[in-house]
Parts: structure tokens; C-alpha cells; sequence
């Protein structure tokens, strides 16, 4: 196993050379758009590393400043600071045509996307990088990949944790060393484009319905608490006041119309709007404004959602194990495993411990590589990092431009029959955590299952994969009840609504070929049963033109994975389900899917009861 060291100078690479803006806030909580930023500071960088500006300081919010006893800033040392409105023009003068530098990246833009909103302006960076990303990437040997961590294996000194001026100086030791470690590797950084959003707001999100939608409103009917309403033309009241009173009266107010809409509020039925043509195919009922205020008055009391568990026969939950339990072919029967699986556990697995890459041949072939050496304990890696332990090049993998890359770090390289061949019942293991890594996450084959800690943190479900043809792949999550559908569209987490409103499922998206979905099981109301992490891709690509993709769970920001898979869809599928976290008992347990469809995200979305237009 390689174990890259960090680099004194600045790599000489061109693709590696930018203006750099680095960023650190301290925040009065966890959620932009709620929550404000409470201290900035900010580190520029020229292309060769050198410091050509700084800034930092505090910032009046104008709230309570939330978690005193992590950072430390009171409100009577915020009293007398400026307001962002007033420093807006200087940080965007020192953003503006740089790349914008933070660890755990999204955060600090989010952060700063909705100061800049506040103050009618919106965040001028164009492309960011996440230090948290690029270590993904790299692979150090460290036990996890926190900022303090991550400091001290690049030889960096922290002085001051959750502090906005000290963390940014650490930041710059961490960048200059993880580009150091980046280059020796040959890695494309994974710049994300950050394009100019105009539509960024203070995040108002849409209040969840209480109760479940009792169906189609009956002619000459009630309304009923839970039913989908949607809205389409001018009102005589206000839209704003037409919604809060729906949602005050228990109605599921909707931004489109679908099978599942109860109704459909217009007063001009022939304007041939596009809700009112679905409407029409789909045969949901029209009311007049004033019918519709009339009814409005006297709506009858519907389901809470969650007050009826449903059980089967045997009396366990609907929902704990309705997925059918999914095997790789040829390979073992789904365990669970724990990720202090102790070495006992091991034998039979002479591979444990190593990371394998597959280098060349067809999707098929390298799929069956990589089952192979999962079946034997490895984990199968999709790209080239410091934690790559073996190469096995199929045919036309000696052309590939990482094999450069393989022979400098003196990597092992195989052919196939390596996997074929007899190897002795106990092997010595390429523990990380003996040169002072990450200890081994537990390798998990499709429908092996997880049992999830609980330690207060939230877990996250991170998806990698190679970019071998251009495209677009977004991962999603789905929050299900125990019949396995969302409660209402909020249920639904993707690009467009990348939170749920209460916070407790989001989406971030860390680089061009990393998306995360984060999950507070703790806070996962107990109607929930069940959160589904699926990725689909856009237009006519499918997985076996993006190659294999790799999940990890952890636990907790920066923290060392719990388990990794590999996955290999097999040829057409446009969309798949990664992994599953489920209720077992009063825990949480995570399988691993890999379940592949032909059909598209919106085919996907509709069949867990997503409304979707058109």
C-alpha cells in the first residue's frame, strides 16, 4: 500500500494551477438559509501557492448565535461587528475569478450563497473545490480525513479548532500538500462548477403535510386533511394567503398535478394551462376559487401519517424487509457485518485488507474482475489512490495513462489468472492502521446488510464513480413509509431539493464524480422506514458506459468509512439503487442494492409516489 507524503513545494502541474480563494466560516448552526454566518475569513493564493490577500472577521447576525461551546462567539462579542451587507463587496471582490477553497466544501458555499441572497446579490464563484473531496481522492494513510487530522499528516500546525482565521491557515498547509499528493498520483482535481444562481433565496422550505392523502376528491365531496391540492391560474385572493390557509387546514398544497392530485383549483377551466391538460388525462376533479374557499371552511379531519403501524402476519413492520434479499451470482449468501469485523472473520477472505484497481477490458469482464476479488476480501477500487494496494490490467489496460502512474508508486500489477490462482488460507493483511491509516472498512457484496451505530452523528452514503463518458449522474434518496411509498413530494431529495425540510436527509455534491446523501437516523421521523440512495443518469448514457461505482457509509463528517462496495450494473440500466438504510428493531441497518432499471429517474421517482409532471 502506498502512503503518500505531502509535497514542499507547489506541484509544477498546469491543470493544478489556479487563483485560489480559501474559506472558513463559523456558523450559529448547520442549516444556510436558517442558520447565519457568524465569523469569515478568507486566504487568497496566486497560481504558484503564494498568499497575495487576506481577510477575516466577525459578523453581527442579528440572531442568537447558537453553539457558544463550540465556537466560542457570544453575542456580546458579536455585538459591535459589521453586518455581511457591509463586507459583502470586499469578499466578493476576493472570490470573484478564483476558485473558492473550503473543506467540506458545500457547506461554506451554501453558507455564503445565502448571505450574498440576503443582500440581493448572489455568491460570484464559478468553480469550488472540496479539500474533503480531493482526500477522498488521494487516499492518505490516516485514520479519518478530519481537518485536524489531515493537518497533522501534511505537517501542518492547528492552533485553533472552530476558528475561522486558523482554520483557513491550516487549509492552505492541507491544499498545498494534498495537491503534492494528488500529483504524484496524476489525479484530475475535482473542480465542481458552481454556475451564477439568481434564484438563491433564504431557504424556505415546503411545509411537510401531517397526514396521508386520502385520494381523489368525490363530486359534490368534502375536502379531507392530506388531500393534494394544486393551483393553477389567477385568484382573486392572494396565492400566498390561498396556500397558508390549504396548509393551515390540513391540505397538501402541490406545485403540480399528478394521479395522485385530489383536486384542482381554477377559475378558468378552459385556459388550457398544463395542470389543467394533465388534470384532464388524468381525470382529476376542477373547483371554482369560490367553491374551493366554501369547502375550505369546513375540511374533515384525515390519517395523521405514522398513527396506524401497519404489521404483516407475522407482526413485523411493513416495510423492515420488503425488499428481497439480493445476492451478487456466485458469490455469498447476504451477512451482516460489523465494521470492527475482527480478524477471525476474515479467514476464507485471503485478500482482506487490500484494495484492488482494475485497469482495461470491457464492462462485463471488469465487472466479473472486480466480483472476484471482492469474493476473495478485497475492496474494489474505481480510481487510483494512495490506498490502492494491487493493479490487475485486462487487456488494453496497458495503454491506460494511469499505468505511468502505477509503475512510478511501484504498485503491484497482475494479470486475471492472480485472482484464480491458490493462495495460501492466512495472508499477511495490509492493515492501514499499522502505519497509521484508516482501519479496514468492511467489504460488502450486493445484498449484504450493515448494522449502523448509533453515535448521535449522522451517517452518509457516498457514491464515486469514473468519469469513462461524459455524462450526467445524479443521486437522489428517497424517505418511505411502511408501505413503501413518500409521505408527500418533500419525501423526495435530489438536485433541485437537495434538503428535506426538517433537515433530516440531504444532498451534496462534492465533485464532478461524488455525490453524498447524508441521513440523521436520530431525527428520521418514525413514520419513516426506510431511506433509499439511488443514482440514474441523464440522457441516453447507461452504468455500463460509466463503469463501476463505488458507496461508502460513515459516520460523521471526515470520519473514516464503515464499509465500502463496489458496484457494476450490467448494461442498459439508466438508473439504480445503490443502498438502502432501514429500521431493525430500534436500530438502523444499511444493504448494499445494486439493483439496476432500463427506465429513467422520473419511471424511478413515481413508483415510490412522487408526483411528477408530465
Amino acid at each position: 500500500m502506498v502512503l503518500l507524503a505531502s509535497s514542499a513545494q507547489w506541484p509544477a502541474l498546469p491543470d493544478y494551477r489556479h487563483e485560489w480563494a480559501l474559506v472558513d466560516v463559523e456558523t450559529s448552526g448547520l442549516r444556510p438559509g436558517r442558520d447565519r454566518v457568524l465569523s469569515l475569513a478568507i486566504l487568497v493564493l496566486d497560481a504558484y501557492g503564494n498568499r497575495t490577500g487576506e481577510f477575516s472577521t466577525l459578523l453581527n447576525p442579528g440572531c442568537d448565535p447558537g453553539p457558544v461551546h463550540v465556537h466560542g462567539l457570544t453575542p456580546e462579542r458579536l455585538a459591535g461587528a459589521p453586518t455581511f451587507e457591509e463586507v459583502a463587496p470586499e469578499v466578493g471582490a476576493l472570490l470573484s475569478e478564483r476558485v473558492m477553497v473550503a473543506h467540506n466544501a458545500q457547506f461554506d458555499y451554501d453558507f455564503l450563497a445565502h448571505e450574498f441572497a440576503r443582500v440581493r446579490s448572489w455568491i460570484p464563484v464559478r468553480r469550488r473545490l472540496c479539500t474533503l473531496a480531493l482526500n477522498r481522492l488521494v487516499g492518505p494513510a490516516t485514520p479519518d480525513l478530519k481537518l485536524g487530522t489531515l493537518a497533522a499528516h501534511y505537517g501542518v500546525r492547528q492552533e485553533r479548532a472552530h476558528d475561522a482565521q486558523d482554520d483557513v491557515r491550516v487549509l492552505s498547509g492541507i491544499l498545498r500538500g494534498s495537491l503534492g499528493a494528488a500529483g504524484q498520483l496524476g489525479l484530475a482535481l475535482p473542480l465542481l462548477d458552481c454556475p451564477p444562481r439568481q434564484d438563491y433565496k433564504p431557504y424556505v422550505p415546503k411545509a411537510p403535510c401531517a397526514y396521508r392523502n386520502p385520494g381523489r376528491m368525490a363530486p359534490g365531496g368534502a375536502l379531507v386533511q392530506g388531500m393534494k391540492i394544486a393551483v393553477t391560474g389567477d385568484t382573486r385572493v392572494s396565492r400566498e394567503e390561498l396556500i397558508a390557509r390549504s396548509v393551515a387546514a390540513g391540505l397538501n398544497m402541490m406545485t403540480s398535478v399528478s394521479r395522485h392530485t385530489s383536486a384542482v383549483v381554477t377559475n378558468d377551466p378552459a385556459a388550457g394551462s398544463s395542470k389543467l391538460r394533465r388534470a384532464a388525462e388524468e381525470g382529476v376533479p376542477l373547483l371554482d376559487e369560490s367553491a374551493y374557499l366554501r369547502l375550505l371552511e369546513s375540511v374533515r379531519d384525515g390519517e395523521a401519517k405514522g398513527a396506524v403501524r401497519q404489521e404483516r402476519g407475522d407482526g413485523t413492520p411493513m416495510g423492515e424487509a420488503a425488499a428481497p434479499h439480493r445476492t451478487e451470482p456466485g458469490l455469498p449468501a447476504q451477512r451482516t457485518v460489523a465494521p470492527d469485523d475482527p480478524p477471525a472473520a476474515r479467514k476464507g477472505r485471503p485478500l482482506a485488507g487490500r484494495r484492488v484497481l482494475v485497469l482495461g477490458g470491457g464492462h462485463e469482464e471488469a465487472a466479473e474482475v472486480r466480483a472476484r476479488a471482492l469474493y476473495m476480501g478485497a475492496s474494489a477500487a474505481v480510481n487510483l489512490s494512495g490506498s490502492v494496494s494491487d493493479v490487475v490490467v485486462l487487456p488494453g489496460g496497458e495503454a491506460d495513462r494511469r499505468m505511468s502512474r502505477v509503475a512510478a508508486l511501484g504498485l503491484p500489477v497482475h494479470s486475471p489468472d492472480w485472482l484464480l490462482a491458490p493462495m495460501p488460507a492466512v495472508v499477511a493483511e495490509l492493515v492501514r492502521g499499522a502505519a497509521g491509516g484508516a482501519p479496514d472498512a468492511a467489504v460488502l457484496v450486493r445484498g449484504a446488510v450493515l448494522d449502523l451505530a448509533d453515535s448521535g452523528e449522522a451517517w452518509t452514503v457516498a457514491a464515486m464513480w469514473s468519469q469513462l463518458t461524459p455524462c450526467d449522474v445524479d443521486v437522489v434518496a428517497f424517505a418511505l413509509d411502511a408501505g413503501e411509498q413518500v409521505r408527500g413530494d418533500e419525501d423526495f431529495v435530489f438536485y433541485g431539493e437537495p434538503e428535506h425540510p426538517d433537515g433530516t436527509v440531504r444532498l451534496a455534491t462534492d465533485g464532478p464524480t461524488e455525490q453524498v446523501v447524508t441521513v440523521d437516523l436520530a431525527r428520521l421521523p418514525l413514520e419513516v422506514h426506510r431511506v433509499v440512495v439511488a443514482a440514474a443518469i441523464d440522457g441516453a448514457a447507461s452504468f455500463s458506459d460509466v463503469g463501476a461505482l463505488e458507496i461508502t457509509a460513515t459516520c460523521g463528517i471526515g470520519a473514516a468509512p464503515a464499509a465500502r462496495a463496489t458496484l457494476d450494473a450490467a448494461t442498459t440500466e439508466r438508473t439504480m439503487i445503490l443502498a438502502e438504510l432501514y429500521r431493525r428493531g430500534e436500530g438502523w441497518r444499511m444493504r448494499v442494492v445494486g439493483q439496476g432499471y432500463d427506465h429513467g429517474l422520473a419511471d424511478l421517482a413515481r413508483g415510490y409516489g412522487v408526483d411528477i409532471d408530465g
